[in-house]
């Protein structure tokens, strides 16, 4: 079968690939054409557009980019035409791909859509386009399926494919190896996760790296998003000597007392991993203050979402200071609050329905395109 599969950020590149492999194992002679990331490619799908040419966040972000958006929505209308696929397969980034859902369904290509758009927060009028145009919905978030029910709209819950990459039998390479490998000091660890978005980056690790000189005991390490170049860090790092690994977070997070972690999928990385974290974000103050008045939810992070009550400390837009940093991180080096919160997030990962997820969804994916 034809797979035409649109990711358009870090977190969506991962799971698609991950998917990529489940469904190439269940369907050998499988085509995919996609958007998405270097994991995607590797993974075996033809990349048609990287999501680094993609990933704009924001009201205000989105609308002085405008121009391109709309330039990447034509060309991607015409390449699903051009190659015209059995399935559209939607991987979350909402703002582009409702518009290709849509735009399937008016040519008739049938849509699956993996990871849903967190609609539950926000635009929840937006499930009338889901019922419409998508065919098959898979969810990751155990409440998700409630949700939907609301709407008379049934959804497949399949777990959360973090599971699959991030789970107690997998291989976290031995503290001195890893220390002796990227030339770091015999100190304990402060991991920084400023974002995988240029323009969050260089508002989140400024902000991170303000809270270095109060912890002189412990050594800071920048996890580097994969799609970014590290001349995009070194203005920021300046003269500091702040380390920048690749591909190598989930070790990060392992060995890492605490991390700072800006908001998004990340956080829920970390808290899997088991490193205990402070949630942060900056951004735009007109998009926050857009935000502020449509999105109907009591956190911003994931971890404190799933559980429905706040484990990890958020500092969002003004609360995100060096002060409130610092305070935030001398708790969290308490052992008792870091064993507390360590309980806590194996509690979580009992809530997002064990590993598996990639597996589940392609079988799933594969039995609905066979039985019509």
């Amino acid at each position: 079968m034809k797979y035409y599969i649109i990711a358009g950020e870090a977190s969506g590149d991962l799971h698609g690939s991950n998917l990529i492999h489940s469904l190439k194992e269940r369907d050998p002679s499988a085509s995919m054409r996609c958007w998405g990331g270097d994991l995607m490619f590797q993974a075996g799908g033809e990349l048609v557009k990287h999501y680094r040419d993609l990933a704009f966040m924001g009201f205000w972000e989105v609308a002085v980019n405008l121009k391109t958006i709309l330039s990447n929505l034509r060309f991607c209308e015409k390449d699903i035409l051009a190659s015209r696929p059995d399935v559209l397969i939607l991987i979350d980034y909402p703002g582009f791909n409702l518009r290709m859902a849509k735009f399937a369904k008016r040519n008739g290509i049938r849509v699956f859509y993996y990871i849903s758009p967190q609609l539950w927060a926000w635009k929840s009028s937006r499930v009338k386009v889901i019922q419409h145009c998508v065919e098959r919905m898979f969810v990751i978030l155990p409440f998700e399926k409630d949700f939907y029910l609301k709407y008379n709209y049934t959804v497949d819950f399949v777990g959360h494919p973090l599971l699959d990459v991030i789970s107690p039998g997998k291989e976290i390479s031995a503290r001195d190896h890893f220390l002796k490998q990227n030339d770091l000091l015999q100190k304990p660890i402060i991991a920084l996760l400023p974002g995988s978005r240029k323009q969050e980056i260089r508002t989140m690790l400024k902000i991170m790296l303000e809270v270095v000189a109060s912890f002189p005991s412990h050594q800071f390490v920048i996890a580097g998003a994969p799609s970014i170049d590290p001349s995009i860090y070194a203005p920021i790092i300046g003269q500091a000597s702040i380390p920048v690994i690749y591909r190598q977070t989930y070790d990060l997070l392992s060995h890492a007392e605490a991390a700072l972690v800006t908001s998004g999928t990340a956080t829920l990385e970390a808290a899997l991993v088991g490193a205990p974290e402070v949630v942060c974000y900056r951004g735009n103050p007109l998009s926050f203050w857009i935000a502020r008045r449509i999105v109907h939810v009591p956190f911003i992070s994931l971890v404190n979402l799933i559980m429905n009550r706040e484990v990890v400390k958020e500092l969002i837009q003004h609360m995100l200071t060096p002060e409130n940093l610092i305070q935030e991180l001398e708790r969290l080096l308490d052992p008792g609050i870091r064993e507390k919160m360590k309980n806590d997030f194996r509690e979580l990962a009992l809530n997002l329905g064990g590993s598996g997820a990639s597996g589940r969804t392609a079988s799933l994916m594969i039995q609905y395109l066979e039985d019509n």
